[in-house]
């Protein structure tokens, strides 16, 4: 039976910063792979790290592997490529096309919305690398990741926690020291961590203010708590470690929204997501094909498609759950609709200075990707590739057949040392 609240050794310690002063704790002797760390800290835009804010991240890239830039799958937004990041599925293919979503049988998704999120029938056309971890007897957790809090095929990770944005950076590495902290016939192989405060202060303030800044120091500290945690049990050089970013961040202007209402009649169409990237479908009785005529041709700063003549590199278009009709903001821009500015104004909410969601292709949406233990080489820089890749360089990692994937690992393997795993 899968654990969602665990009581552990240290559990009135595991969010507080006591768990991460433990004395050594001896791994796991049972054969078996290195145990797999893989740290999310959503919107860290790969530049970010040559700020010189993140001296914990840059010794980690320094004594191991760092890529120029890891190119997030289309559209560029946090639970699409969270969770391709952890199937090697593009989005198109697991399922989870947007943060917004419409399906003919299951409704609406949302990312605030606590039902769907975990909801599993949402999730079912991936296979999460924790799933696969616990089908070939290797222990699991996860310290939030999208798809987790969800029964996916009848499973979930063997240790989880419903995500809470207000548990603080330092308690959630002490949570993951905690698992660690357990005996070595419970303890996990694979763990996953997820931070948060980049992406909000990235969205409230632009990626260039000062408090984006102050949330790269953030998250530096927590990940030096973690490092320090892991050399004290002895762990830092006998666990992989993976740090990366879902995608990156770019500035928008408070005045630059493009007004759909002024370019489609909202009451002949069923608006499905507004933002970077909006969709629309048909509404009975109204001609979507003349809507859709119009919208395709030439708009000031958007582009608009009818969902089967996306651009292939885009590899966007084929799933159900995409509305019919695409538009694409220009990096700099959203697609507002009196709907979403009056939610925006009833929450007391000012529009974004900072998005993402924009064409993948774009420096701006690049994202952080750097590992580090026994498997990886030392000093390494590598060229941007696609996050597609990740799954099946952590699979390979865990000694795990790879459920069918995007990904490349023969693109991957030039970072570990040769005969690594």
């Amino acid at each position: 039976m899968k654990i969602l609240f665990r009581l552990l050794a240290c559990a009135a310690l595991a969010f507080g910063a006591g768990c991460a002063t433990r004395p050594a704790v001896t791994p796991a002797a049972s054969a078996g792979p290195a145990p797999l760390l893989l740290v999310s800290i959503d919107a860290f835009r790969a530049d970010y790290l040559q700020r010189g804010l993140t001296p914990t991240l840059a010794m980690l890239a320094a004594d191991g592997v760092r890529a120029e830039g890891m190119q997030p799958s289309f559209p560029s937004l946090t639970f699409p490529n969270h969770y391709t990041l952890v199937t090697g599925l593009r989005p198109d293919h697991h399922g989870i096309v947007n943060n917004t979503m419409l399906d003919p049988v299951l409704g609406r998704f949302s990312l605030d919305d606590r039902q769907a999120v975990s909801d599993g029938r949402w999730w079912a056309g991936g296979t999460p690398i924790w799933e696969t971890a616990d089908a070939h007897g290797l222990r699991t957790a996860t310290m939030f990741w999208p798809g987790a809090e969800a029964d996916i095929h009848g499973r979930h990770p063997d240790y989880w926690r419903p995500y809470d944005g207000k548990i603080p950076p330092q308690q959630r590495v002490a949570q993951v020291l905690a698992w660690l902290d357990l005996p070595p016939a419970e303890r996990p192989r694979f763990i996953t961590l997820y931070f948060d405060d980049v992406d909000h202060a990235g969205h409230a303030y632009g990626p260039d203010a000062p408090q984006v800044d102050a949330a790269l120091r953030t998250v530096d500290a927590a990940m030096a708590q973690l490092v320090q945690g892991l050399r004290a049990r002895g762990l830092l050089d006998r666990i992989n470690l993976i740090v990366l970013a879902d995608h990156g961040m770019a500035a928008v202007p408070a005045d630059h929204s493009i007004a759909i209402e002024k370019l489609i009649p909202l009451d002949q169409v069923q608006v499905v997501s507004t933002g970077v990237l909006a969709g629309f479908n048909p509404a009975p009785g109204h001609d979507f094909a003349a809507i859709e005529r119009r919208m395709e041709q030439p708009q000031r700063h958007m582009q608009c498609w009818d969902k089967t003549r996306v651009p292939a590199r885009l590899e966007y278009g084929r799933n159900p759950r995409v509305p019919q009709l695409l538009c694409l903001a220009d990096v700099g821009w959203r697609i507002t609709t009196p709907d979403f500015l009056a939610a925006k104004a009833r929450k007391h909410e000012s529009l974004s200075l900072g998005e993402h969601g924009y064409d993948n292709a774009d420096p701006r949406m690049r994202a952080l990707f750097l590992a580090h233990g026994p498997a990886f080489r030392e000093g390494a820089v590598v060229p941007v590739f696609p996050n597609v890749d990740v799954y099946p360089l952590m699979t390979h990692l865990l000694g795990l057949p790879a459920a069918a994937n995007d990904g490349d690992f023969g693109a991957a393997e030039a970072m570990l040392k040769s005969g690594a795993r």
